[in-house]
């Protein structure tokens, strides 16, 4: 058998993890395993792979970003080019046929994993792995890369904590996580944020300015804001830094700079924001998201092994499980207002702004 692997969106700590589970675990059962390079860009132009064996991936499990090189965000099936766009999925699967693979392995989010459908749809074997920071893909309780960047943020957000205090400031931390608050809600909480804004929850701007100022009047010298970049007001849209097109999502960012500015207009409090951006998706893996992708990619070559096509792993603690893809796409896994963890931060006197 013959298995090729690709990693497309974003990348995220664990990609290698799981690559090397997927390229181990085929060894083991007399597979080869073929890495599809730069995405689905891959299978566009099909010089862009090389065969992996167990000899040539000691050592990533530890390291972040993906050996496979860029993970392309472009859409195969909506590929830029010249005056619009072109659909390039017959080349894919032309490019799948001739390099004689029998199935695909593909390691990706929300976009990734929706372009795999769509392949599956036109009758490639695939099988299909969760990756993403945000933690906002349906069906699965957690995805690799989540728990890194709650680790990283929280130090951030631990760090911030000595200069706002020292010049008696107001931080906004603008965190990574789209349309879904995982990160805000669990490093603001885990980093004893004071406001925790997220997009589930829209906020009033003058309840976030009262919280603020009843903080200083019981004597708090300083106080940390932390907003996921798609938190907006009650009202209003997200705070868009790029628009979308046709083959690429919009992107959202500048929020932090938002509130500081429309804060500061309503406490007269001296402010900063902090923008975390990518630094959350480097570096190196934390052990919770190492075994995580080792666990995903394992449970992807038994599904290879049976056939188990148009499916996705998926975390359903404590195990990981077979669902079908179908299941997934176009879906955002959100998180609910009314959760243990938004009680809990409540319950310890942090405002949502609501």
């Amino acid at each position: 058998m013959r298995i090729g692997i690709l990693t497309g969106g974003g990348d995220a700590p664990g990609l290698n993890a799981a690559i090397r589970a997927v390229v181990k675990s085929a060894a083991n059962h007399g597979a080869e395993t073929i890495g599809i390079e730069d995405g689905f860009a891959g299978l566009i132009d099909a010089t862009h792979w090389r065969q992996l064996t167990p000899k040539n991936v000691p050592g990533i499990l530890r390291l972040g970003g993906t050996i496979l090189g860029t993970t392309n965000r472009r859409n195969p099936l909506a590929y830029p080019a010249l005056g619009g766009v072109v659909d390039y999925s017959a080349r894919c699967v032309e490019t799948f046929h001739g390099l004689e693979l029998n199935a695909l392995v593909v390691i990706g989010g929300d976009g990734t994993l929706a372009i795999a459908h769509e392949f599956c749809k036109r009758g490639l074997p695939i099988v299909c792995v969760p990756k993403t920071i945000d933690n906002d893909i349906a069906e699965t309780a957690s995805s690799f890369g989540f728990d890194t960047a709650v680790s990283f943020a929280t130090d951030a957000i631990d760090r911030l904590h000595t200069t706002a205090e020292a010049h008696h400031r107001v931080m906004v931390v603008e965190v990574m996580g789209r349309y879904a608050g995982w990160i805000a809600l669990h490093a603001g909480v885990a980093g004893g944020a004071d406001v925790i804004l997220i997009p589930e929850i829209p906020y009033d701007l003058d309840k976030v300015a009262q919280h603020l100022l009843a903080r200083e009047a019981l004597g708090a010298r300083f106080s940390i804001v932390v907003a996921a970049e798609g938190a907006s007001a009650i009202g209003a849209g997200y705070t868009i830094r790029e628009m979308g097109s046709a083959s690429a999502a919009e992107r959202l960012g500048g929020i932090g700079e938002r509130l500081v500015t429309d804060l500061q207009r309503k406490t007269k409090k001296e402010m900063r924001s902090v923008m975390l951006g990518h630094l959350q998706r480097g570096g190196v893996p934390t052990s919770a998201d190492r075994l995580l992708a080792t666990r995903f990619g394992a449970r992807a070559l038994e599904l290879v092994l049976e056939q188990k096509w148009g499916t996705m792993v998926a975390l359903h603690p404590p195990d990981v499980v077979a669902v079908p893809l179908a299941t997934v796409v176009d879906r955002v896994r959100t998180v609910p207002p009314d959760c243990d963890l938004v009680r809990a931060a409540r319950a310890v006197g942090v405002a949502f702004g609501n």
